[in-house]
């Protein structure tokens, strides 16, 4: 099997789909949202948006966002934290603010979604 080029026109995964900006402005106006002590996923964000924008992209978002956007509040699909896996930002940073904000994770390093996922009304 030869792997090759998707289609043109076909969304790879990373990219944004519409104005950077105001796509940026509307991944950012949701993570604000979300209330302390709750979490939403890089692919929930993603799913909200209408697929506009991929998982990958959200993270690539908040990686450099204002200080009024609460990052830390958005973890991967298995409920952990992805931000342990960069250069360039404290290990273990993301969970104790997690847990500051009363998240609790399990042994393995996890949170359990189907608690401590944000569901709004």
């Amino acid at each position: 099997m030869v792997m090759g080029r998707p289609p043109f026109g076909t969304r790879i995964h990373g990219e944004v789909e519409g104005d950077r900006q105001s796509v940026r402005d509307e991944v950012q106006a949701i993570v604000r949202a979300v209330p302390a002590g709750r979490v939403v996923t890089y692919g929930w964000i993603s799913r909200r948006m209408a697929g506009r924008i991929s998982p990958l992209a959200v993270g690539w978002m908040l990686h450099r966002c204002p200080d009024d956007v609460p990052w830390q509040r958005v973890v991967n699909a298995s409920g952990r934290c992805s931000t342990d896996r960069l250069g360039d930002m404290p290990q273990g940073l993301q969970r104790a603010m997690l847990e500051g904000e009363g998240v609790e994770f399990r042994e393995d390093g996890s949170i359990e979604l189907e608690r401590w996922m944000w569901q709004p009304v």
